[in-house]
């Protein structure tokens, strides 16, 4: 099994930031670490990158010069690529990082940030991520995740999920017969603080229970009143 160091090291990441010194700093921590940086300063390059190429990361400002890394990381997830994004943003606000992970982000650092809160940020992601040839699939009951093409199977029908639905099912499905917290959700599935004026973790959770119903009557999700939600095998 991969320990955190070896998450660390000898990736392929590509990093598209338009700052000189964010991306000489950036790129000189992960080449330190073992890692090969490719670099791009526009969002037209590094989308073309991402799209032409099998990294194992990508770390993504959200400002560039003739875009956004909105629109760059909704694109890539658009046309299947599912690698790991962080992306780097001098912005705080919480709906801005609501925003963004909501088009596939896996993560948020704000700037100003120091290496070790970078390398921290990634392998943190790395754990969450599938390498192949170690873990495959998910089951419960008539349920199953593919973990390397990303899809849920109910009743040997596959489903398509985005980026979101999916780190929800896993999350779901490895905590199956535990009531979780919509704070815990925040925290684990989209690494931000619960926001109480915000409904985005009901949405998501909306969103999967109705693909699911379209290949089941049964409620793998059951919400718990004032506690959460709990996952429920149907076997």
């Amino acid at each position: 099994m991969a320990t955190s160091a070896d998450h660390q090291n000898g990736m392929k990441i590509l990093v598209i930031e338009d700052d000189p010194t964010v991306r000489t700093l950036v790129k000189a921590v992960l080449e330190h670490r073992g890692n090969e940086v490719s670099v791009a300063e526009t969002a037209t390059d590094g989308q073309n990158l991402a799209l032409e190429n099998d990294f194992n990361m990508i770390i993504l400002d959200l400002r560039l010069p003739d875009g956004n890394g909105y629109d760059v990381c909704q694109k890539i997830r658009e046309e299947g690529v599912t690698t790991p994004v962080l992306v780097l943003s001098a912005e705080h606000e919480t709906d801005v990082k609501i925003k963004i992970l909501n088009v596939g982000a896996d993560d948020y650092l704000t700037k100003p940030f120091n290496s070790e809160e970078l390398m921290a940020r990634l392998d943190a992601i790395a754990r969450r991520s599938v390498p192949k040839g170690v873990e495959k699939e998910l089951v419960c009951g008539n349920l199953k995740v593919d973990l390397i093409a990303r899809k849920m199977i109910i009743h040997d029908n596959e489903v398509d999920l985005t980026n979101n639905e999916f780190n929800l099912l896993v999350y779901f499905m490895r905590n199956k017969g535990k009531v979780i917290s919509q704070e815990e959700l925040a925290k684990n599935v989209w690494n931000i603080h619960f926001d109480t004026q915000t409904n985005y973790i009901n949405v998501y959770i909306s969103y999967l229970r109705k693909k699911m119903r379209e290949h089941t009557e049964y409620d793998y999700i059951e919400t718990v009143r004032k506690k959460g939600f709990i996952f429920q095998c149907d076997d």
